[in-house]
């Protein structure tokens, strides 16, 4: 069952520090639609921690309006409208005297939830995170390698169920391979839960995989183009935007779509064939073509039989 999403809307937002000539964030207009993922992408300087940090109010507007649901941030209690934020860090933050349960059981505990449904709340998180809910719930931080630190950090930030998620470069300290395993699990828990989150990176790939809409910012927090990967991909708004997602767009294009999306080739299964899975990037799949030296390659099921062909043209076209 899907859970609430809340519709996040950016309107004229402004942030002017004192003394600066230039505003961190400037008028930055926008609408996430409930259930979604917003990634804001730019270069350093662009605004994109400012503007993150301006939903909760960690950083205080200058000007313009964020609204979640239709209600100005403005209008609501400071308290209720964090209790109604997960927030996701780069440095997890966890509490280190804490163990893990505690860790996450901390804004239940905090709405006066019983120890009963703490329990139960902490002991599914741990399972739908990868992590193990009968050993390592009784675990603290300093026990725990830096990706499950990441999950529980992820765990805690959905604890009681918030429609809606703010993550700030939660991946950009872990190493390659774990970090590819995080972003598969997120995007997993993201299609069951179906929250809204806006996402920071400074990584242009990373973006392009998670997020369901794009907003490239400037330096000065001005806002170059907002929709989705493959418009962004194939019509940048600009030669900002083109410098910025590269020149090898077209390639990044390929890990929009899967085996699954081509209309596959028949064919007779010949030894030696690359077998590929189905669910398998067009970019995966031509980076096997490459290394391996073939034209073609056999498309598998998840139990491993063959669905059909697809050569290099397929890929590419």
């Amino acid at each position: 069952m899907r859970s609430q999403a809340a519709e996040l809307v950016f309107d004229e937002a402004t942030k002017q520090y004192p003394g600066r000539p230039e505003p961190a964030v400037d008028r930055l207009s926008l609408t996430v639609p409930a259930g979604e993922i917003c990634v804001l992408v730019g270069p350093s300087g662009g605004g994109k921690t400012t503007a993150l940090k301006l939903v909760n109010r960690l950083i205080p507007l200058s000007s313009g309006d964020i609204r979640i649901d239709g209600t100005s941030i403005l209008d609501l209690d400071l308290v209720t409208l964090r209790r109604g934020i997960g927030y996701v860090i780069q440095q997890v933050g966890l509490f280190p005297h804490m163990t893990v349960e505690e860790n996450i059981a901390t804004v239940p505990r905090l709405l006066g939830w019983s120890r009963q449904r703490i329990r139960e709340r902490v002991l599914e998180l741990l399972e739908l995170v990868g992590l193990d809910p009968d050993h390592d719930r009784r675990r603290y931080p300093a026990q725990l390698s830096g990706g499950q630190q990441q999950r529980v950090g992820l765990a805690r930030a959905l604890a009681a169920n918030p429609p809606l998620m703010l993550m700030d470069e939660p991946f950009g300290a872990i190493d390659p391979i774990v970090r590819a395993r995080l972003q598969e699990e997120f995007l997993r828990l993201q299609r069951e839960l179906g929250k809204t989150v806006v996402f920071v990176t400074h990584d242009i790939d990373e973006a392009i995989k998670l997020g369901d809409r794009i907003a490239i910012l400037r330096e000065g927090g001005r806002l170059a183009q907002y929709d989705t990967p493959a418009r962004i991909l194939a019509e940048p708004a600009d030669e900002f935007v083109a410098q910025f997602v590269g020149a090898d767009r077209a390639l990044k294009a390929l890990t929009l779509r899967t085996l699954g999306d081509l209309d596959l080739r028949p064919g007779t299964w010949l030894p030696g064939l690359p077998r590929v899975p189905v669910a398998t990037t067009l970019r995966d799949a031509l980076a096997v073509l490459v290394a391996e030296g073939h034209e073609r390659l056999i498309v598998v099921d998840e139990a491993g039989e063959p669905l059909g062909t697809a050569t290099r043209d397929d890929l590419l076209a």
